[in-house]
């Protein structure tokens, strides 16, 4: 690619690229917000009276289907639209979805403007990935990547507290409105803002490969089959940690807000951590893509072990937030080298697709096992006790982590450049 070159030349890129990771930083933030206001707000008061456990599971379930879906087409969308279109369609498409929250008040319903928010956010990583790979060189983008997905973990720190003022304050409806408006600003922002850099303009507008080619790939299908098994443990952190401070600590909807930043403030180290881990080992002479591959499996480790070791080291409600953390360190460690291989191993006109295709399997990894974990927690708490229904999500989940380590390690191959894929597109050039 263009930019590879550049750096080749020691040409220095453009300052600017710091202002657009900032927009994406902010969409990925927003994100967030939108995504677990539902979460926290219906984890205590007026809207958990209406969203019983079961109904709980079914409505995230309802969301990572749609995540799924999207997933299938967005990357591609985006890919063919370009950065600057192609985002600003999802971030309008899922802001309108998250005010609609405001104006449902059945599960069902519910579970229709999820799926539809769903639909929207799953564009957020495919459209910042191809903004990375347009303005940053091979080198930095692992750091770009955590820079832009520390969102994520920003945007968990800060709904907890932001939706408990809100949400008590204002009142639920109230809140989904509010965080509507910010999705609006953020969209007249960046369409006037943003542009494709002139030496990425020529590699990002090349021929666009068809998913199905690209799927029959290595990478790409054990992609997708490794994030089934990783991606549904981030959301198990995010999605269900409000209703297990409530469950088994008895936390109030206040209380959550003071303390569950915590995990998240961890977590959020973990953007920056892990890139920058990458970084520092590839310039001691470890080839990129054995650096990459590395780091995604310690930090796979790093998400299992607190895990499988929760229900014999929680004892207190500071000992789980820990575990938490930890384990959400290694997830954003893990989702900061991840976001970098696609433009490490695919044409720049084909990442944001392979990100996409690759989140087939979140949405169904995610739809599945929050269906399952609604089900588990339901049967478990009336037979035994809450304690219990969240240990075996502890032993599951962290299953989970070392099945998708597994994955990468033995399963995805080399994390190098695909030449036939990039013949491919040289030759409809």
């Amino acid at each position: 690619m263009e930019i590879q070159s550049a750096v080749l030349n020691n040409e220095k890129p453009s300052r600017m690229r710091w202002v657009m990771i900032s927009l994406a930083f902010l969409a990925t933030l927003l994100n967030y917000v939108h995504r677990l206001s539902f979460t926290y707000l219906s984890a205590d008061g007026d809207l958990r009276k209406l969203i019983p456990d079961s109904a709980f599971g079914d409505i995230a379930a309802a969301f990572f289907i749609a995540y799924m879906i999207s997933n299938a087409f967005s990357g591609y969308v985006i890919d063919k639209l370009g950065t600057r279109i192609g985002y600003s369609l999802c971030m309008a498409f899922w802001t309108t979805a998250g005010l609609f929250h405001a104006f449902v008040v059945t599960p069902f319903q519910f579970g229709i403007v999820r799926f539809f928010l769903g639909i929207g956010e799953a564009g957020n990583w495919p459209a910042a990935l191809k903004l990375t790979s347009e303005w940053f060189p091979p080198h930095e983008r692992s750091t770009a990547s955590g820079i832009f997905n520390s969102g994520s973990a920003l945007g968990v720190i800060i709904v907890p507290p932001l939706v408990a003022y809100l949400g008590t304050a204002y009142g639920w409806q109230a809140t989904f409105i509010i965080l509507a408006i910010f999705g609006y600003l953020w969209l007249a922002v960046f369409w006037f803002v943003y542009y494709t850099p002139k030496k990425s303009v020529k590699s990002s507008k090349a021929r666009i490969i068809p998913p199905g080619i690209l799927f029959k790939t290595r990478f790409v299908s054990m992609f997708a089959l490794s994030k089934f098994f990783l991606d549904p443990v981030w959301y198990f952190v995010t999605f269900w940690i409000g209703r297990y401070l409530v469950d088994v600590h008895h936390f109030s909807l206040k209380q959550i807000g003071l303390y569950a930043i915590l995990p998240f403030v961890i977590a959020d180290i973990g953007n920056i951590a892990g890139g920058y881990f990458t970084q520092f080992i590839i310039k001691k002479g470890i080839p990129i893509h054995k650096a990459r591959k590395l780091s995604v499996c310690i930090s796979a480790f790093i998400m299992a072990a607190p895990l499988l070791a929760a229900p014999f080291v929680i004892t207190s409600p500071i000992s789980a937030l820990i575990v938490f953390g930890i384990t959400g360190f290694g997830y954003t460690s893990y989702t900061a080298n991840s976001l970098a291989c696609p433009a490490d191993i695919v044409p720049a006109s084909a990442t944001a697709t392979v990100w996409g295709l690759g989140c087939i399997g979140t949405g169904l990894g995610g739809a599945l096992f929050n269906f399952l974990s609604g089900r588990t927690l339901s049967m478990v708490s009336v037979s035994e006790s809450y304690q219990a229904g969240y240990n075996i999500l502890f032993f599951g989940y962290g299953a989970l982590a070392i099945i998708g380590l597994l994955v990468v390690w033995l399963l995805m191959g080399p994390f190098t450049k695909n030449e036939a894929l990039h013949a491919y597109v040289e030759v409809g050039t």
